[in-house]
């Protein structure tokens, strides 16, 4: 972390200091039970509590001093030491802007760069985020967000983990708006933007899906002219950006260079250049593999993802483009994506049960492509096998919703998925549909809760099934998708995040602390 003094922090976030000049933290925290001894407590207000009402706990671990919207005092009357600003986010804000803007002058001064990449889509920015931090972790010192901190809290946090010898700062970027992601932008100010995709997610919060194409946009708005925006071309409102930057464009792609990219590595919008696969197979594990064309005349290079699904292809491509723009040598990037496993958890993570039942729990967040690409993974895993879909509702997404959801079910039968169990009223027209759609009997289930589920599936599931957890992060379906894995687990079983949890913590001292552990779109 660049240390900053309390009269420092004061000065950058126009505040008022209520506590000795010279105090310098050495960490920054937002849940007072992470605080360590020197940390700097940011109290900010939530939907549920306040975070105000938990500066005595984080100075009773060690905090030195608190980011504070008011005075707080102890039982005898005492005022923490504190810098009492407006508004303890925005705060953050500058205090990170700062951060970045020291960081990239103390390496200017040595000859040495920050390059900072950011990375937004509506689906797929994990997966990426993490995919490029294993490649350039391998080239120097690089920091990237912890979990999906993609937003107004966990963009400042993720900054506040870099210091003097960070090489590469990877940041993961969401909104619910216009104009969201262009303030996370001016505070880190990119040198490479990543857009992998527009999606119909929390396409009722931001008022339709070309609203979402606009925001999104904003990342590679804020670039400049010496950086590189790194499109998905695959997509058409994606590729539309390229005449939205000032920055050079780096498309990739997973279409055959038949379908209108040629060259080497094909070309893009205004001949720009493109990161293309070909060759693309599933193996038997579901995993894909492809050659990989950079631009420059480069030999193909193979990959073998060790990742889950067809839908991380463009994850991968994504993650490989954003590299070569880094100036990552084409085969230390081939062999670092065929090395890499997931990294954050609940993202197509498999686990092999000791009686022979497969779990696959997808269940940190949906959306109707994302829903729509576990479903095929599914299908074609479960090839002479029985497979269950447990399916949960997708939120936000406005006055589509209900048509959302039918289309989800008709998929569910026309795949010839074996089982379906619905869970929860919010997606009770999935059930409906595939009712409709000839799902009948026993294939196709409703159950209002997830214990109701769990009970069910305890009873019926046999040795090899193969079940899939799917919805969105609040509905929590992946927690029951642990339940189900993780009790006849044995050692080494479970394939998704290094060292992943099945305990998952309470939610922080506010609702933007619980929110920053659920991805913004």
């Amino acid at each position: 972390m660049i240390a900053f003094t309390a009269a420092e922090i004061a000065e950058i976030t126009n505040g008022r200091l209520a506590a000795e000049p010279g105090v310098t933290p050495g960490s920054v925290v937002t849940d007072s039970r992470e605080a360590t001894p020197g940390s700097l407590y940011v109290a900010k207000p939530g939907e549920t509590a306040d975070g105000h009402d938990f500066v005595a706990a984080a100075f009773e671990r060690g905090a030195v001093l608190a980011l504070v919207e008011h005075d707080v005092t102890d039982d005898a009357g005492r005022t923490y030491p504190a810098v009492v600003v407006q508004d303890s986010v925005l705060a953050m804000g500058a205090l990170a802007a700062e951060a970045v803007r020291r960081i990239r002058a103390g390496r200017a001064a040595n000859g040495e760069p920050l390059t900072v990449i950011g990375i937004t889509g509506s689906a797929g920015k994990t997966t990426t985020k993490d995919l490029l931090a294993g490649i350039l972790g391998a080239e120097g010192s690089t920091v990237a967000p912890q979990g999906s901190y993609n937003g107004e809290v966990g963009v400042p946090l993720t900054v506040f983990k870099a210091g003097p010898d960070t090489r590469f700062l990877v940041i993961e970027m969401g909104a619910t708006g216009v104009g969201h992601i262009s303030y996370l932008a001016g505070m880190v100010r990119p040198d490479i933007g990543v857009v992998l995709g527009v999606g119909t997610a929390h396409a009722g919060e931001f008022g339709g899906v070309e609203n979402i194409a606009i925001a999104k946009g904003e990342l590679v708005e804020a670039l400049p002219a010496g950086g590189t925006a790194v499109l998905n071309l695959d997509d058409a409102r994606v590729a539309a950006m390229a005449a939205r930057t000032r920055a050079a464009v780096l498309g990739f792609s997973a279409a055959p260079a038949s379908a209108g990219l040629s060259g080497e590595a094909g070309t893009g919008p205004a001949g720009a250049e493109c990161v293309r696969a070909e060759g693309i197979e599933l193996n038997s594990g579901g995993s894909p593999e492809f050659e990989v064309l950079f631009p420059g005349g480069t030999p193909p290079h193979h990959i073998a993802a060790k990742l889950i699904g067809a839908h991380h292809i463009g994850n991968l491509l994504a993650a490989a483009a954003a590299a070569h723009a880094a100036g990552v040598p084409a085969a230390r990037i081939a062999a670092s994506l065929s090395s890499q496993t997931a990294a954050s958890r609940w993202r197509m993570e498999r686990t092999e049960r000791a009686d022979g039942v497969t779990v696959i729990n997808d269940a940190y967040n949906a959306n109707p492509e994302s829903m729509r690409a576990a479903l095929r993974t599914l299908a074609d895993l479960g090839r002479g096998r029985r497979t269950w879909a447990v399916l949960g509702a997708m939120l936000e997404l406005g006055p589509d919703s209900i048509r959302e959801h039918m289309a989800v079910g008709t998929q569910v039968v026309r795949l010839n998925i074996s089982r379906l169990l619905v869970v929860g009223r919010e997606a009770r027209s999935l059930y409906v549909s595939a009712v409709n759609e000839g799902s009948w009997g026993n294939e196709c289930v409703f159950a209002e809760t997830a214990d109701e589920a769990y009970e069910l599936l305890q009873a019926e599931l046999e040795p090899g099934d193969l079940v899939l957890f799917k919805s969105s992060n609040s509905i929590g379906l992946r927690h029951l998708g642990d339940r189900i894995a993780l009790p006849l687990q044995t050692p080494g079983t479970v394939s998704g995040a290094a060292g992943g949890s099945a305990a998952v913590s309470a939610a922080g001292d506010t609702a933007g602390t619980a929110t920053e552990g659920s991805a913004l779109p």
